[in-house]
C-alpha cells in the first residue's frame, strides 16, 4: 500500500498526469482524500500507472523501484 501511496503523491504532482487520472477514475479530489487508505483505489492508481507505460517507467524511476515493482503491488492489492 505504501508503494501505491507513492505513486499517487508522484501522480497529483503533475497537473496534467492528475487531470488524466480524475478524468479515468471519474474521481475528484475529494474522493480520493476519503479513500487514501482503500486498497481499491490504490489498486486504480497502479492501474492507471499499468495502463500508460511511459508514466509507469517514469514512476518507477522517480521511486526508485524496477517498474514491475508497481505491476506486482497492483497485483497483491487486487487478491
Amino acid at each position: 500500500m505504501d508503494l501505491a501511496l507513492s505513486a499517487l503523491v508522484w501522480i497529483l504532482q503533475d497537473e496534467e498526469r492528475a487531470d488524466r487520472l480524475l478524468a479515468l477514475t471519474g474521481l475528484d479530489a475529494d474522493g480520493i482524500r476519503s479513500r487514501v487508505t482503500d486498497p481499491a483505489l490504490m489498486e486504480a492508481v497502479l492501474g492507471y500507472l499499468a495502463g500508460h507505460e511511459p508514466d509507469l517507467i517514469a514512476c518507477a524511476k522517480m521511486l526508485d523501484v524496477p517498474p514491475v515493482a508497481l505491476v506486482l503491488a497492483r497485483e497483491r492489492l487486487a487478491q
